[in-house]
């Protein structure tokens, strides 16, 4: 069996609503899945089962009280719990991609750059950089007008291709989808799908949430929820 390039070990993360009295809320509670190389894991679960709590404790944002998260970063494993934030960074600078649901920009960079980002930061020359985002950028239908603009002006639906795009333009190991094709037409939808699948092809270890149960069902080498798996 390939050894996991990720892998969650009894995950807790319990949050503290200060604003509500202090009142406790356990959100994900012994969580355990590992993902390899080539898998794609599609959870399952319905809204509010902690799905995107899981997804950002893996990608550094939260903290678990409990519990590890391993993973295979270059010729080492990095327990994402207990990693400092200079190796977080470095972790996601090379090994994991993370379409969340929201873009987060600076204001006033163009589009392309925004795309390009990822690959300057890992250590890609700027133009050479720049027009492998023109090319994913075209790909996903983001209008060559657009591109010296900043993506704050745009549509839901084009933040969420740029989103897309400044991570499938870095060949990441792992990669983290928080419902990519949430908000996108039928042709942006298959495109995304697409990329994707060739991601799954190259070896990424997939892991991510699709409430399109057609998505889904093309997708995913296996279904998991937080609690018992069910059936692809």
């Amino acid at each position: 069996m390939r050894e996991p390039a990720l892998e969650i070990q009894s995950l807790q993360k319990t949050f503290t609503l200060h604003a509500q009295g202090g009142v406790r809320l356990p959100v994900l509670c012994g969580v355990s899945l590992s993902v390899a190389a080539g898998e794609c894991v599609i959870l399952a679960d319905p809204s509010g089962a902690g799905k995107s709590t899981l997804l950002r404790a893996v990608y550094g944002n939260y903290v678990g009280q409990a519990g590890r998260i391993l993973v295979r970063h270059g010729g080492r494993t990095v327990d994402m719990v207990g990693a400092s934030p200079r190796l977080v960074l470095e972790v996601r600078r090379h090994t994991i991609g993370y379409v969340s649901q929201f873009l987060r920009v600076v204001p006033r960079v163009p589009v392309v750059d925004v795309v390009a980002e990822p690959l300057r930061a890992a250590g890609v020359a700027r133009e050479a950089a720049r027009d492998r985002a023109r090319r994913i950028l075209a790909r996903l239908g983001i209008a060559e007008r657009l591109w010296p603009l900043s993506p704050v002006t745009f549509s839901g639906g084009e933040q969420q291709r740029v989103n897309v795009a400044r991570v499938f333009v870095v060949p990441y190991p792992v990669l983290l989808l928080d419902e990519p094709t949430a908000a996108l037409d039928a042709e942006s939808r298959r495109v995304v799908v697409e990329l994707i699948e060739e991601a799954h092809e190259r070896g990424a270890a997939v892991l991510g949430t699709v409430h399109d149960a057609l998505v889904r069902a093309r997708l995913a080498t296996r279904v998991e929820t937080l609690g018992p798996p069910v059936a692809a």
